[in-house]
């Protein structure tokens, strides 16, 4: 006698069958496949890579700042009134770590790092090619400016510094002006935003050492 196979029984076997099937002709899952160490340098925001005037730029910053920090280090010492103290110390903080971060950046892409130090009340001859060799920067101060500041006190001291950085300052606006005027210069991501910052900043500090220089008439 012939055993009839229940119709559900029937059903579940064919289900079976045909996800088995399909299970078979699907290629199984795979997740992303890692990119390369060039292709993620590729994919990386899109930024260009820096320039040698980028590093130059660096390169002659590291000089130009330490100048101001010498000035700034003066006020202290040299009894300048509250407000430009307030001023220089302000200068000395914000371009001591603009500096190590200026150090940072080349020594990361092994570029030279020139010395920060300020020898004898000059820095920056020939700092990283931003200016022909024997000549200052735009904006330093002479040997004699610097001179002249410090041996000054008081009142005396208060306008030097204050017309001496406002010099400085900018100068250092020429040198960004001269980066973003050069063909692909200014353009890596850090050196865009670093350039802009000190164009930004030292402008407003222009405008308000002005402001003080006025208020001593």
């Amino acid at each position: 006698m012939r055993r009839t196979v229940p119709l559900a029984a029937l059903v579940l076997t064919a289900l079976s069958l045909t996800a088995c099937s399909a299970a078979v002709q699907q290629p199984a899952s795979r997740g992303p496949v890692p990119l390369s160490p060039a292709e993620v340098a590729r994919a990386d925001s899109g930024r260009p890579p820096y320039t040698s005037m980028d590093a130059k730029f660096m390169q002659g910053m590291i000089g130009h700042h330490a100048q101001a920090v010498w000035m700034a280090r003066l006020a202290a010492s040299h009894r300048a009134r509250a407000d430009v103290r307030i001023l220089a110390e302000r200068i000395d903080v914000s371009q001591r770590d603009e500096i190590a971060f200026m150090e940072r950046w080349l020594r990361e892409r092994h570029e030279t790092v020139p010395d920060a130090a300020v020898s004898s009340g000059m820095a920056g001859h020939d700092m990283g090619g931003m200016s022909m060799p024997g000549m200052l920067m735009p904006g330093m101060l002479t040997h004699d400016q610097m001179m002249e500041l410090d041996a000054a006190t008081g009142p005396a001291f208060d306008r030097l510094f204050l017309t001496g950085m406002i010099q400085h300052h900018r100068g250092a606006l020429t040198m960004v002006d001269q980066l973003f005027s050069t063909r692909g210069a200014g353009q890596e991501n850090t050196v865009f935003r670093f350039a802009s910052d000190v164009s930004a900043d030292q402008s407003t500090e222009i405008d308000r050492m002005l402001s003080m220089i006025a208020a001593m008439r």
